[in-house]
């Protein structure tokens, strides 16, 4: 079992219902409307719910930043393969999909994951053996997107041919590009590649990139942070989805 920590987190993971609850934790001395919302959804989940003391709670969590509200569940469950594939088969509208390699910090996970839901992504791809993050702090910066965006590991590139194969062209985010992102045609189905900041994309995904794309900034400026670049290629993919756009 692991734990969750704060309202919004706990609240987005009893409202999805992928995770088995053990019980949710709330601080003796807080007013039952401030965590009404939370009662009625672990409720509607059979969840047990506890009233603790402040140095319980504390003692669990990584500071005092909770807000007075934990749960201990299990993992956040990932989303399969093929089941991202039944996903893109059966969108009604073109697949925006993350595909984040090199990510190093769980914070900055979290933050991308909260962009990308916020840009309407259907879903973000992370390569499996760069998965060791510490889940609360994903979820916190994630505001809850940790919880609804399907999140997908994939071992080798294999996937992105088969989505390829499914009318899903990949776009890949590299500084020197000689074509804009906003010149990419981003309302089609595409997976957007960001690279790490240490190695960037790798050789085996850029290859496979049907398309090749920067962002572009002021000369002499550094490269982007990975989730600052990763919510810009997301903003101008939703902007050119608007329908009057």
């Amino acid at each position: 079992m692991t734990h969750l920590e704060g309202r919004q987190s706990v609240l987005a993971a009893l409202q999805a219902r992928l995770r088995r609850f053990q019980v949710v934790l709330l601080r003796q001395g807080l007013h039952q409307e401030q965590v009404q919302d939370i009662l009625d959804a672990a409720a509607a989940n059979n969840t047990p719910i506890r009233w603790a003391a402040r140095e319980e709670l504390d003692a669990l969590t990584h500071g005092a930043t909770h807000g007075g509200v934990v749960a201990i569940c299990s993992p956040r469950p990932l989303t399969t393969v093929e089941h991202l594939f039944e996903l893109v088969d059966r969108a009604t509208r073109p697949p925006l999909i993350l595909l984040l390699e090199g990510v190093d910090d769980a914070r900055n996970l979290g933050f991308t994951l909260r962009s990308a839901e916020a840009f309407g992504a259907s879903a973000v791809l992370i390569k499996k053996h760069l998965w060791d993050f510490d889940e609360v702090e994903i979820s916190r910066p994630a505001s809850g997107a940790f919880e609804r965006l399907p999140l997908v590991q994939i071992e080798d590139v294999a996937p992105l041919r088969e989505l390829q194969k499914r009318g899903t062209r990949i776009f890949g985010a590299i500084a020197n590009a000689r074509r804009a992102v906003y010149d990419a045609p981003l309302a089609e189905a595409c997976i957007l590649v960001v690279g790490g900041e240490k190695r960037g994309i790798s050789g085996a995904v850029r290859d496979l990139c049907d398309q090749l794309i920067t962002i572009p900034t002021v000369a002499g400026a550094s490269s982007l942070p990975l989730a600052h670049a990763a919510a810009l290629l997301l903003g101008e993919a939703a902007r050119q989805r608007r329908p009057n756009s």
